[in-house]
């Protein structure tokens, strides 16, 4: 199989993540924090190792900052229904994740207010449109650092200065940039940053987290023990405990240092240089295709490594169906969990798009095998 679908989740992973989990649940085999035998200690140590990793890749001084979460939706959650509250404004772009749309209208219902400004699928959000919005009582800006259907990318930087000049909250959507593109929180002015540890980080579902910045109050999702402070009948306000109920999946979390560590040999820029170079290709070789429509960044364009199309007379749907079946190529079809995105590139009708998403392990040949593939569908369509 040729594997096109690391937006979704990467695959294959770096060995030292199958070897990282596989000596967790064999080794380390204690609840950590919650014990002072050798193997609880053992499993708490992965805990302090990941967020020190983590902590290194993000531009993060303090490593407790960092809290874990299931995933980048579960961290956005936290960070918008712990930030917001009813009369408080929030603005958001045209091209989000229903992670973070739904719980802005899921808020909305009880007195949140939102604007909803364009984000134009090459150019990304034009920092003057966030400005334009903002409103006395606007308390946080929350967008995606890079689309997960069009692969644009936005200036997050500038974005973030402006936030911190007028003293607003801003949240960044790390889903397909962390481990893809550099990140630094503090020179990039971000508050609050949300990633999966799934995608482009390399590590196992069900890990990922939320970086606070300090002076954000965030309200906990969840109550319940930590393992220390355990004499307090409420929530302790220390990092990362305020935020960790309950006890962690440690094993994941091990597969996720290895995955950060794997970056960290080889260099965020290395990786998306390679990512980005498949892109070119891969574009390059789909505007020769005249029934294809390619959305987003022209080719040759700063973007993440994640690539739309459509093939004229053909549901997307279908089209993946047959790649897998005929060409055994994989690749998500449809809406991708983004029908705003979708309503803002004018495909929402059409159903979505066929998505190609390259990661670090793929190929040329694996692209020039999706090109081949996509021509003959087209051709016959």
């Amino acid at each position: 199989m040729i594997y096109l679908d690391n937006a979704a989740t990467t695959w294959p992973k770096p060995v030292g993540v199958y070897e990282a989990v596989s000596d967790a649940l064999m080794n380390k085999g204690g609840n950590p924090g919650r014990s002072a035998h050798k193997t609880s200690v053992a499993a708490g140590k992965v805990l302090d190792s990941v967020r020190f990793s983590l902590a290194r890749l993000l531009g993060v001084r303090d490593p407790n900052r960092i809290v874990f979460a299931l995933n980048a939706t579960d961290a956005l959650n936290l960070a918008i229904g712990g930030v917001l509250s009813p009369g408080d404004h929030a603005v958001t772009s045209s091209m989000e994740h229903n992670s973070v749309t739904r719980p802005l209208e899921h808020m909305a219902k009880g007195g949140l207010e939102y604007t909803r400004i364009r984000m134009d699928p090459v150019a990304g959000v034009d920092p003057r449109d966030v400005e334009k919005a903002l409103r006395p009582n606007t308390k946080l800006v929350v967008l995606t650092h890079a689309s997960n259907i069009a692969g644009t990318v936005n200036p997050v930087a500038d974005i973030g200065a402006l936030c911190r000049e007028r003293g607003v909250f801003f949240l960044v959507d790390a889903a397909q940039s962390a481990g893809s593109l550099p990140i630094d929180v503090e020179a990039m002015n971000i508050d609050l940053l949300a990633f999966p540890g799934h995608k482009g980080l390399f590590g196992p579902t069900g890990t990922g987290g939320l970086y606070i910045a300090e002076g954000v109050d965030v309200n906990p999702a969840r109550y319940g023990g930590t393992g220390v402070f355990s004499e307090f009948p409420l929530q302790p306000d220390e990092l990362p405990f305020r935020y960790e109920s309950g006890t962690q999946n440690f094993h994941g979390l091990a597969g996720l240092d290895a995955g950060v560590r794997f970056i960290a040999d080889k260099g965020t820029d290395a990786i998306h240089s390679h990512e980005l170079r498949l892109v070119n290709l891969l574009t390059d070789g789909l505007h020769d295709i005249p029934e294809v429509t390619v959305y987003g960044p022209p080719p040759g364009a700063e973007r993440a490594a994640v690539v739309s199309l459509n093939i004229k007379g053909m549901n997307c749907a279908e089209a993946a169906l047959i790649l897998d079946a005929s060409f055994d190529i994989a690749i998500r079809s449809g809406l991708h969990c983004a029908p705003d995105a979708h309503r803002t590139l004018g495909t929402f009708e059409l159903g979505g798009t066929l998505r190609v998403s390259p990661g670090f392990f793929n190929t040329d040949e694996d692209i020039a095998r999706c090109v081949e593939g996509i021509a003959e569908i087209a051709r016959e369509a």
